[in-house]
């Protein structure tokens, strides 16, 4: 059969899907598995924070080093060794019984990860050039849509079955993410006689690279304003008077606005990034979602709150996507495996402290302040995009018109670049 970029796409949209299904499943429910089944009953909030973010930062640590070893191998063994090991990974955390065992799971998990990036480095390096900034717009529809499912599932079966029991829908569906990209992801562009590189040589050429930097900046505080709240969401609901039997459910429910607008708003982002440059896509995103956080301080119910999730998502929807095209048309293509490393890196750095400080600020403040910390930070990334991007407004701008920026990704020489 013919190579098919179409195919790889709806193969490796599936994937992750099904990966990010899994890790989400595990979101509403959390805080109260430490509570009720591993015993934790004094600073819950700090205790859910720590287990959030542990997991990120052993990813951050050790993804550059994956990143070598798929420029080197090839990004579809990155996807069958985080699958299979994240299953058995999700399996095992039906068994823990307390609450340092757990953490060394989520430290495990982070290590073993990787399914997502690499997915996404493969796209971004066997599609074509003028198609790539769709196809990761698609790709994020994936995540968002396992976002959506996710919390669902792990909130009805918590509710019904029992926090652990959610452990093994996470393992199961996992698996399946893992078999999915063993037998149907198909990796064409890649050069098996490289050679491997350093990881410090792999900083040094992407420090050399002053817009590749500034997007990771991006990155990750984007990410950090997302992730400061996930510990709290679920404790905040109970604030806003849910009843705790069913407070799962509902921040399940809530969880899930954020990635119904990405998946409705996603797709429409890439093509309107097509036309007008990713860059000005990615600042109207970080300005509208970052003034949609700051209105949810007003909100005292749970279907107001709801509602301006959604509305905050359908901008945040533009901004990942937006970034992911960006690094495309920075970076060489023999480069692309440890640029969406770094990238993921950087992304994961932020998940690691975002929880740790959003459980730190929920113990201290009121839930409320932190949605002001959290758009403040998406505005800060806007004014840092205004301020000290003008080399990726300028590099869209120059690529807009008659060609997509994506299409002209091709003339680019990133290392030439201020």
């Amino acid at each position: 059969m013919a190579y098919s970029w179409k195919r790889n796409l709806a193969v490796l949209w599936t994937g992750v899907f099904f990966c990010s299904t899994a890790y989400s499943i595990s979101i509403p429910f959390l805080p109260i598995f430490m509570s009720a089944d591993l015993g934790v009953t004094d600073r819950l909030e700090i205790w859910s924070g720590i287990a959030f973010g542990i997991t990120f930062l052993a990813s951050a640590l050790i993804a550059p080093y994956w990143g070598s070893l798929s420029d080197k191998y090839g990004r579809k063994p990155m996807l069958i060794r985080s699958g299979f090991s994240l299953a058995a990974l999700y399996l095992l955390s039906y068994f823990v019984v307390d609450p340092y065992t757990f953490l060394v799971v989520r430290v495990l998990q982070g290590l073993l990860a990787g399914f997502v990036p690499a997915s996404i480095a493969l796209i971004a390096t066997n599609t074509p050039e003028e198609k790539t900034g769709y196809a990761l717009s698609v790709m994020a529809t994936s995540g968002a849509t396992g976002s959506i499912i996710g919390p669902l599932i792990g909130g009805v079966v918590s509710h019904y079955y029992g926090n652990r029991n959610a452990f093994l829908f996470s393992a199961a569906v996992v698996l399946i993410a893992a078999l999915i990209g063993t037998f149907g992801a198909k990796e064409q562009n890649f050069n098996r006689s490289a050679a491997r590189s350093h990881v410090r040589d792999d900083m040094r050429q992407a420090f050399a690279n002053r817009t590749f930097v500034i997007l990771l900046g991006l990155v990750a505080l984007s990410t950090f304003s997302v992730m400061i709240l996930e510990p709290l969401i679920t404790v905040y609901m109970l604030e806003m008077g849910v009843d705790r039997s069913s407070a799962s459910l509902t921040s399940g429910i809530v969880f899930s606005a954020v990635g119904i607008a990405t998946v409705l708003m996603a797709p429409r982002w890439g093509k309107i990034g097509g036309r007008i440059g990713y860059g000005k896509v990615l600042l109207i995103g970080l300005v509208g979602s970052g003034l949609g956080n700051i209105l949810q301080f007003f909100v005292t119910d749970f279907i107001g709150f709801g509602m301006l999730r959604f509305g905050y998502g359908l901008f945040y929807a533009a901004v990942l996507p937006a970034i992911n095209a960006l690094i495309v048309q920075v970076t060489e293509p023999d480069f692309r495996g440890r640029a969406f490393s770094l990238n993921q890196s950087s992304s994961q750095l932020a998940m690691m402290a975002g929880p740790i400080i959003g459980g730190l600020l929920g113990y201290l403040l009121d839930i409320q302040w932190v949605f002001v910390i959290n758009g403040a930070a998406l505005l800060a990334a806007a004014l840092l995009l205004w301020f000290r991007g003008k080399g990726i407004l300028a590099l869209v701008s120059k690529a807009s018109g008659p060609r997509t920026a994506a299409s002209s990704a091709g003339r680019i020489r990133p290392m030439d670049r201020n």
